[in-house]
């Protein structure tokens, strides 16, 4: 039994590879990520110039590259490539192809 703090979000088949996909949870951005098999789950607001289009980002070096400046971002940590600005991550559980995702309310303090 998963966790209630955990939100089904979609299926992994629903799901291409290196491709982002957007969802909103409690007001929440998550870009969710399939890559080599693994899922990630990260804001999907970069903390640039604070846009939610990390979804639309491509894939390089295990990292997201946000499409609107090119910051990189680790898929599995969230932190800058170079720097200290960090995405957060969320965990994530796959149960039957189903992906879950935690997702905690943030206040963004910009």
């Amino acid at each position: 039994m998963i966790d209630e703090s955990f939100k089904k979000l979609c299926k992994v088949s629903e799901l291409s590879e290196r491709q982002g996909k957007r969802f909103i949870v409690d007001e929440t951005e998550i870009a969710l990520f399939k890559v080599d098999d693994e899922i990630y789950a990260l804001s999907n607001i970069c903390p640039h110039q604070h846009t939610a289009l990390i979804y639309d980002g491509f894939i390089e070096d295990n990292c997201v590259v946000c499409p609107a400046h090119g910051w990189m971002f680790d898929l599995k940590s969230g932190k800058l490539k170079t720097g200290n600005s960090r995405l957060t991550t969320y965990p994530v559980i796959i149960e039957d192809d189903n992906i879950f995702v935690k997702v905690s309310k943030i206040d963004l303090n910009w």
